[in-house]
């Protein structure tokens, strides 16, 4: 008995040297890699208006079986809370960077959600494309999000922070399916400011990814389960517009 226990230390012991190994290999990986971002790939004007210059890039996109609307509606309304390893990948973070654990309620639905936390929209294409900002400092164990007008997103540089832009979109590839991507830039005001994000990127880059490949498949079976519905059981759009969540009224433009 004795020395099966031993025996199963020892695996469980290996396997964790193991993961600790991989986990320290990528983390070197992403250290050496940070900055090097690669030029090539189309581009999206929208987001090039507000960061065209980049410190890391990363672009996901899943084909759906659904129209571009319905695809879109589900991006739109996601509740990311309701993903267990999205929980979970938050309360990890929470416990490595020592903060407190967030008790604040925000309302249901992935733009809801960002904008309650002090997102901002930026620009949007009705029904296609939606890109959101905030200025922060995410090596901090309490994160807090500073959304700007597009104007001042664009040109804001005080020393001492991360700027963000992600996108949700959404491009028809056939009269009943299309393409979900999501975009997610950012860029540093000062050397200092990208010394520790490129520290917390080198550690925290795997959840996040985890977190943009979860949003991918929970957004696919979303729009994949609506579009199964009878047409008239899919709510407009157009009745769950970005600005009943708070954003400036009248169409949102990017800056010149």
């Amino acid at each position: 008995m004795a020395r099966a226990l031993r025996k199963t230390a020892g695996v469980m012991g290996a396997g964790a040297g193991a993961v600790a190994l991989l986990g320290l290999g990528y983390a070197g990986i992403t250290w050496y890699r940070y900055g090097k971002v690669g030029r090539g790939g189309p581009r999206d004007p929208l987001v090039d208006r507000f960061m065209p210059k980049y410190e890391v890039r990363e672009v996901h996109q899943t084909g759906v079986a659904a129209p571009a609307d319905v695809t879109f509606l589900a991006a739109h309304d996601l509740d990311l809370q309701r993903s267990t390893i999205v929980r979970a990948l938050f309360t990890g973070r929470e416990l490595l960077m020592g903060g407190e654990r967030s008790k604040r309620e925000h309302p249901p639905g992935f733009l809801a959600e960002v904008l309650a936390l002090g997102w901002r929209v930026l620009a949007e294409e009705p029904g296609r494309e939606l890109v959101i900002g905030a200025v922060t400092q995410p090596w901090q164990a309490e994160v807090e999000f500073l959304g700007l007008a597009p104007d001042e997103f664009a040109g804001f540089k005080e020393p001492g922070y991360a700027k963000i832009v992600c996108t949700l979109a959404v491009t028809p590839s056939g009269e009943k399916a299309s393409i979900f991507s999501t975009e997610t830039r950012v860029v540093t005001t000062d050397p200092q400011s990208r010394a520790r994000f490129r520290r917390y990127w080198s550690v925290f880059s795997p959840g996040i990814l985890l977190i943009r490949y979860e949003i991918l498949r929970l957004v696919r079976r979303e729009a994949e389960r609506m579009a199964a519905l009878e047409p008239t059981a899919v709510p407009e759009l157009g009745a769950l517009s970005v600005r009943s969540f708070g954003a400036a009224p009248g169409p949102v433009s990017a800056p010149e």
